[in-house]
C-alpha cells in the first residue's frame, strides 16, 4: 500500500533520511515515535507531495509520488497536522465547504450526530470560528472532518495531545478499529494500548 525503498533526503545540510526502508500494508496500523527533528512528520509531507526525496522511490497503492500521480494520491489520503491547520471561518461552514469541494453529500443528521458524540462536541460549537477553538476541540473537529470524509488513508500528526486521558483512550480505540491504512505519529503510549499497532521507533 505505501512503501518507502533506499530513501535518500537531506534538508539544509543535515540527513535526514539515509535509504528508509518502509512498507505499510493495506489497513495495517503503524505508530512511529521519536525525537522531534528526526523526520516523522517529513514522512508525511513526502506522501503528500510537499517534499521531494532526492533518492529513492516512494509508492502509494503502486502509483509513484510524482506531478503526473500526486492529485490521485492526495485524494486518497486524510491528513491531520499537529496543529491542526483549519482554514478560518465558522465551523459549520467550513465542513460543509470541504464536503462540496469532494463531491460528498452532507450525511444524515442521525449519522453526523453519532459522529459529535463520539468526539463529545455539542452542536453549538458548529456555530463558533475556527479562531475561538481549543487545542482540543481543533483536534476533536480535525477528527470530525477525518470521519466525514472516509478516506482510505490516514496520516495523524499527535492527534491526541491536547486531549484528556478519558478521549485519548477512546479514539485511540475507535480509531485503530478503523478498517483504514493508518500511520500515527505520536508521544502517547496510548496507541499502543489500546489496539493492534505496528511501532517503529526512529533514533
Amino acid at each position: 500500500m505505501i512503501k518507502f525503498k533506499s530513501v535518500y533526503l537531506r534538508q539544509k545540510g543535515r540527513t535526514i533520511f539515509s535509504g528508509l526502508d518502509l512498507f505499510i500494508s493495506e489497513k495495517e496500523k503503524v505508530l512511529i515515535t521519536g525525537k522531534s527533528g528526526i523526520g516523522k512528520t517529513t514522512l508525511f509531507r513526502i506522501l503528500l507531495g510537499f517534499e521531494s526525496v532526492d533518492r529513492g522511490e516512494v509508492r502509494v497503492n503502486g502509483l509513484e509520488i510524482c506531478r503526473e500521480n500526486i492529485r490521485d494520491i492526495r485524494g486518497k489520503i486524510f491528513y491531520l497536522s499537529q496543529d491542526v491547520d483549519l482554514k478560518d471561518g465558522v465551523i459549520a461552514g467550513l465542513i460543509d465547504e470541504i464536503l462540496e469541494i469532494n463531491s460528498i453529500e452532507k450525511p444524515a443528521r442521525k449519522d453526523f450526530k453519532t459522529w459529535m458524540d463520539l468526539l463529545e462536541l455539542e452542536d453549538n460549537i458548529l456555530d463558533q470560528p475556527v479562531r475561538e477553538l481549543s487545542g482540543g476541540e481543533r483536534q476533536r473537529i480535525g477528527l470530525l472532518i477525518c470521519f466525514l470524509l472516509d478516506r482510505p488513508v490516514w496520516l495523524l500528526d499527535e492527534p491526541t495531545s491536547a486531549l484528556d486521558d478519558a478521549m485519548k483512550k477512546k479514539l485511540a480505540e475507535f480509531i485503530l478499529a478503523r478498517e483504514k491504512t493508518i500511520l500515527i505519529v505520536s508521544h502517547d503510549d496510548v496507541w499502543e494500548k489500546s489496539g493492534p499497532v505496528r511501532k517503529e521507533r526512529w533514533v
